[in-house]
């Protein structure tokens, strides 16, 4: 199942890989985050399947992203970093 979700997350990470290179042609850094579990009603209606992570409010969660996107250099573009600020290999 969810054949079209994860087609389009495969497609989001061969986008960001290949804008990556055009934009540090200007000094762009572009890279790809994973979120984890943000609270929504996306998450909430896996209830059981959310059990097993950090549910993250959702103000904690932008506040996080702005923080690792604004720590990020060009030496970081066309890579992939999760809420932790760890890297996820591609």
């Amino acid at each position: 199942g969810w054949y079209s979700y994860r087609s389009s997350k495969a497609a989001l990470n061969q986008v960001v890989r290949t804008a990556s290179v055009e934009l540090a042609r200007h000094r762009v850094c572009c890279l790809a985050l994973h979120p984890g579990t943000v609270d929504t009603d996306l998450t909430r209606a896996f209830a059981r399947a959310r059990a097993k992570y950090t549910v993250q409010d959702v103000d904690e969660a932008a506040e996080k992203h702005l923080a690792i996107i604004g720590s990020r250099t060009m030496a970081h573009t066309g890579r992939f970093f999760d809420w932790q600020e760890a890297e996820v290999p591609w």
